[in-house]
């Protein structure tokens, strides 16, 4: 299983940046998918999730900011961030929790992170 993020780098504040998780390895359509992070000196916090049937839930601090969105197809999930802040720098995660090929156990599988850096 490998997830892939993708997107981040360095924006000003009242910016945008649109992350992406591509996927490989496991039932993507099956599987809830999210998006963390985790600041210095900070736990690991969900930011938003979208469910295999499309349900959508967000931290009370990116709500109205951020829009999670999953492409099935592609296997790919997105994460559009605008109004970015300073509070909003940090490392993000994408997250899989569902089966593999060939697994019929559900799992948790991480991606291996992508700086965001929101200037002030």
């Amino acid at each position: 299983v490998q997830l892939q993020a993708s997107g981040g780098g360095l924006v000003q504040a009242g910016g945008s940046l649109r992350l992406s998780c591509a996927t490989s390895g496991i039932r993507f359509s099956g599987a809830d998918m999210g998006w963390y992070r985790q600041a210095p000196g900070k736990q690991r916090e969900l930011v938003a999730m979208i469910t295999s049937g499309g349900t959508e839930n967000y931290a009370d601090s990116v709500k109205g900011r951020f829009t999670v969105s999953r492409d099935n197809v592609r296997r790919t999930m997105n994460l559009q961030m605008n109004s970015l802040k300073a509070e909003d720098t940090a490392v993000y995660y994408c997250n899989a929790h569902g089966t593999r090929w060939g697994r019929s156990n559900v799992s948790d599988y991480w991606g291996q992170g992508t700086q965001v850096t929101v200037s002030s």
